[in-house]
C-alpha cells in the first residue's frame, strides 16, 4: 500500500514522502496515529500542496528546536541515586528519569527523544544527546551523585 507522509518516521521517512508499506502497518499504525495519509488518486494530486504546508511547518519546528537546543547546552541535570563501593548505581539512570529532571528545570523532551546507548550506572558526568527533529540535536550535561 503507498502512503504519504505526514510526519518523519523512523527509518520509513520524511514528510511529504510517498512510500510502500505493508497493508496491516498503514491500517494499524500510520493511518490512525495521523503519521500517514492514504495514497489516493486525489491525495496524490493534492501532494504538491500538502508538501508547501509541511515545509512551512518542518521550518518553523526547526527554528524553535534550534533555539532549545541552544537553550539545553547550558543545562545540567543533577541526580541523586543510592551507590554501592565503587560507585556503582544500585538502579540505573535512564531516559524516563532524564526526561523528568529536566521537566523540572522547564523543558518539556519527551523521554524517546533522548539517546542513550545503554542506561547509565555509574557516579558521575556524562553528556547527553538529545534528538529534537529534522536533524536538530543538542547535548545536556548529565551529573550523577551518591544519595547521602
Amino acid at each position: 500500500m503507498q502512503v504519504i507522509l505526514q510526519e518523519d518516521v523512523e527509518k520509513l521517512g520524511t514528510r511529504g514522502q510517498v512510500v510502500d508499506v505493508k497493508d496491516g502497518y498503514a491500517r494499524n499504525f500510520l493511518l490512525p496515529r495521523k503519521l500517514a495519509l492514504e495514497a489516493s488518486g486525489g491525495n496524490l494530486k493534492r501532494l504538491e500542496k500538502i508538501r508547501g504546508v509541511l515545509a512551512k511547518r518542518t521550518a518553523t519546528e526547526k527554528e524553535l528546536a534550534q533555539k532549545q537546543a541552544e537553550l539545553l547546552a547550558g543545562v545540567t541535570v543533577t541526580l541523586s541515586r543510592k551507590a554501592g563501593e565503587n560507585d556503582q548505581l544500585f538502579g540505573s539512570v535512564t531516559a524516563a528519569d532524564l526526561s523528568e529532571g529536566l521537566a523540572a528545570q522547564g523543558f518539556e523532551v519527551d523521554k524517546r527523544r533522548i539517546q542513550l546507548d545503554e542506561p547509565i550506572k555509574l557516579i558521575g558526568e556524562f553528556q547527553v544527546n538529545v534528538k529534537l527533529v529534522h536533524d536538530v540535536t543538542a547535548q545536556f550535561k548529565l551529573i550523577v551523585q551518591k544519595e547521602s
